[in-house]
């Protein structure tokens, strides 16, 4: 008779079968792991072999808005508080969930943190010169890594397009790059007939109150290069330009705040996302030199929230800011 017994031996020899067939190859020995598919990718590092489909992927710097927005499967990331106020609640809530492995600063990277994390990928967000800061060589013992880095502001697309790349996320991300790039030729063609004419003029951010500077931005740089992508144009040059942002922006008293933008037909002034002045910039607008420039006077003076874009994203948000900040100009 088939007893339940027998039945349940019966089942029980046939799972052990089934697990020997899933453990074992042909010749009785065990399965070799399957093997990663991988590409050469080219990072400031150099060449790097890396996985095409990248499945637990840390990201540091610039490349943690990016990711985030692109939906890479990231397991870790460093700390990117500047872009906090850019991103949108979805983007947000990613962002606080995630392991932070690293620091505002490149010094600030936690090796143990990273290693806990298991990634099968690293890409570091830093330019160039801050990579002195990490130690590549015990990165590497723990995955590829691919550094990529801006060394002027308006890297970001390239920079960003190349995190991407890496980790394998391409796709959703030129879907942004389109949608940015649509809107700003909206607003070019919108804008086209007064923009162009303008010699603008930049205050930015990261003047040193402490000091008693200002920041100047010219064309390239972070409060400038999207408003340039729908016809903007920044007049002047920097008097001594050095490395990286300090080509296209410089940082004089406030007592030449005439001598700066005096001949500006109209000036912009970054400000936060939120519409509220840094004080770097609460300072300039506040100040009598600020009240006497013929840009001011004219009443032809333009806030612009978010200017610090780093990715196709940020930069929509940009956009829309200068839309709304620059609409007075169809009406005079």
């Amino acid at each position: 008779m088939f007893t339940r017994r027998s039945s349940g031996l019966v089942g029980a020899l046939a799972l052990a079968l089934a697990l020997s067939a899933c453990g074992s190859s042909d010749n009785g020995t065990a399965a070799a792991p399957q093997k990663v598919e991988t590409r050469v990718f080219t990072a400031d590092n150099g060449k790097v072999t890396i996985p095409v489909h990248p499945e637990r992927v840390v990201a540091t710097g610039y490349a943690v808005p990016t990711l985030i927005e692109a939906g890479a499967p990231l397991v870790g990331i460093s700390s990117w508080q500047r872009g906090e106020a850019m991103m949108d609640a979805d983007e947000l809530a990613t962002y606080k969930k995630l392991a932070r492995v690293a620091g505002e600063q490149a010094s600030e990277t936690n090796y143990e943190a990273i290693a806990k994390a298991k990634p099968d990928l690293i890409v570091l967000g830093v330019p160039l010169p801050a990579l002195g800061d990490i130690d590549v060589k015990r990165l590497t013992a723990i995955a590829p890594v691919v550094a990529v880095g801006p060394m002027l502001p308006t890297q970001w697309r390239e920079v960003s397009r190349k995190h991407a790349d890496a980790a394998g996320v391409l796709t959703r991300y030129e879907s942004a790059q389109a949608a940015y790039e649509a809107k700003a030729a909206e607003l070019k063609k919108k804008y086209q007939n007064v923009l162009p004419a303008l010699k603008l003029g930049h205050v930015g951010a990261y003047g040193d109150t402490s000091k008693g500077t200002f920041q100047r931005e010219f064309n390239g740089s972070w409060g400038t290069n999207v408003a340039q992508d729908i016809g903007a144009n920044y007049y002047g040059k920097v008097k001594k330009p050095g490395p990286g942002s300090k080509s296209v922006s410089e940082y004089p008293s406030m007592e030449q705040l005439g001598d700066s933008l005096g001949e500006a037909d109209a000036i912009t002034y970054s400000v936060n996302c939120d519409g509220s002045l840094p004080d770097s910039v609460k300072a300039v607008v506040g100040s009598r030199l600020w009240q006497n420039l013929p840009a001011v006077k004219k009443k032809m003076t333009f806030p612009i929230a978010c200017t610090e874009a780093a990715t196709y994203g940020d930069a929509l948000k940009t956009l829309d800011a200068i839309d709304t900040s620059f609409a007075p100009l169809l009406e005079k």
